[in-house]
């Protein structure tokens, strides 16, 4: 590390007695200069907190031995358990990853910037999710900053409500995540195959909502997202948040995309359908709205739309839209067309009305209500996330065992490779399932290249991408508070 160091002061200051002597400094030599900065202060970052990390975990571990009543015989395999994991680990990072290292079994999710695939890891025989994102995409469209937030905030959180993330590696055309696969499809497909959830199964999803949006947030971050396509059941019917494409950190954010306020009500004048109109219209199309570059804004808040400056209270407005969905049955502000649906949402106090035969208990209306709101008097605003929790809604609620508890649907999953809660996607759309016709060149890139500079540091293995080799390495799992990768 320290000759990592050294290596970056020569070439700074190698860089200023060049400038010092008058001579010209040609700007790819100038790009190539700030790419070998950039990249040897990544490894150095790297290795110190793999250190730090690596320290950490030890002392968690005597400090549970600590507690337990067990022999020395028995600490010591404990210990030499761990050490084992830690060296399969550090050679898990040396190793250079592509996309060879998986078999490409079948596409699961297809969105405006990118493909999600379904894959068993060769070595492991694991089966994953793999999102693949090509290069120039995210270059020509700006998109540069909202895929290293996603992947930041997916290596940063360790969560039982967050999609687990494994790995993160690049080639020369694309970008791969390659996550936890999830079998129970996601809420979306819940809400289309049920249209209405009762109350108890509503409380029960939105509470584990609510729960990963707080570890959003006691990350400095914000969704900005939400939405029931991006809240994902595992195969024992419990929720997990995915697709942090567009979280932003905290404290504001501000977006650019919407129209003025003229055309908003110019267009809100042509808005005449009523409920059962809009109802039938978001049950046949409530899937291709997904699908659509757009995108749609029926969860998002009103500040965000009026592009004011924002903070993590903009979510809470989207888990009461993703309520009102629930036991209504379509979101409260549909419309076909997308500025229409932003003006009723900036006019949420002559649009958010319930209709009478949904049958809202009282405690479901005022939660409703109190989310979706002017952010100053949103519920969670001043009383954070606790406030929210201590709702009459949530009465008797174990937050802390959330995980625990039999969730009230269980998705049907007959074997490991049962696809049946995914939509089905045409492979042949992408030119094949691997390789330079999906988009990727199946190689890890040859060298530091000029649009490989936005994305130095992308790289990422896991801690929990390591296998057990044992019960007794389990044991450490769960004693350390990690889960491991099974």
């Amino acid at each position: 590390m320290k000759a990592l160091e050294g290596i970056a002061e020569e070439d700074t200051e190698r860089e200023v007695n060049i400038l010092q002597d008058g001579q010209s400094v040609s700007p790819s030599a100038r790009t190539r200069s700030q790419m070998a900065k950039q990249f040897i202060e990544n490894q150095l970052k790297e290795r110190l907190r793999n250190v730090a990390e690596r320290h950490a975990r030890r002392r968690a571990l005597e400090a549970v031995l600590q507690g337990e009543n067990l022999s020395d015989v028995k600490k010591i395999e404990l210990r030499n358990a761990l050490e084992r994991r830690e060296s399969d680990y550090t050679r898990l990072q040396r190793q250079k990853m592509t996309v060879d290292d998986f078999e490409l079994l079948q596409i699961i999710g297809r969105g405006a910037f990118g493909e999600v695939w379904l894959v068993r890891e060769r070595l492991t025989k694991k089966l994953m999710a793999m999102k693949k994102l090509k290069k120039a995409d995210m270059l020509r469209q700006g998109k540069v900053e909202h895929v290293k937030a996603e992947r930041n905030i997916m290596a940063i959180l360790q969560d039982p409500y967050v999609v687990k993330l494994y790995y993160s590696f690049l080639d020369e055309e694309c970008l791969y995540l390659v996550m936890e696969y999830l079998a129970g499809g996601d809420v979306m497909t819940l809400l289309i195959r049920k249209d209405i959830l009762s109350e108890e199964e509503a409380r029960f999803y939105i509470a584990e909502t609510i729960s990963g949006l707080e570890a959003i947030h006691k990350a400095g971050y914000i969704h900005r997202d939400l939405k029931p396509d991006n809240l994902l059941l595992t195969h024992k019917g419990h929720l997990k948040l995915s697709d942090f494409g567009l979280c932003k950190p905290l404290p504001a954010c501000t977006l650019s995309f919407v129209r003025s306020r003229q055309q908003q009500e110019l267009a809100l004048s042509t808005q005449t359908a009523n409920d059962p109109e809009r109802l039938t219209h978001w049950r046949q199309n409530r899937r291709q709205l997904a699908f659509s570059k757009v995108g749609t804004p029926d969860y998002m808040a009103p500040e965000v739309i009026l592009q004011r400056g924002y903070g993590k209270e903009c979510d809470w407005w989207s888990v009461g839209a993703i309520l009102y969905e629930m036991l209504v049955g379509y979101a409260p502000f549909y419309s076909e067309q997308a500025h229409v649906t932003e003006c009723m949402i900036v006019n949420w106090r002559k649009y958010l009305r319930f209709p009478v035969e949904a049958r809202l208990s009282p405690a479901a209306r005022d939660l409703i209500c109190r989310l979706m709101c002017d952010v100053e008097d949103r519920i969670g605003t001043r009383g954070g996330v606790e406030e929210i929790k201590s709702h009459p809604f949530f009465q008797g609620m174990d937050w802390a065992n959330l995980h625990k508890q039999t969730p009230p649907y269980v998705p049907r999953v007959d074997h490991e490779l049962d696809l049946q809660n995914f939509d089905k996607f045409d492979v042949e759309a992408t030119n094949g399932p691997s390789g330079m016709g999906a988009g990727g060149s199946g190689r890890g890139t040859k060298g530091l290249t000029t649009a490989g500079l936005h994305f130095i540091g992308y790289n990422y293995k896991s801690w929990e991408a390591v296998a057990p080799a044992s019960r007794t390495v389990s044991r450490v799992y769960t004693w350390l508070g990690v889960a491991g990768p099974g």
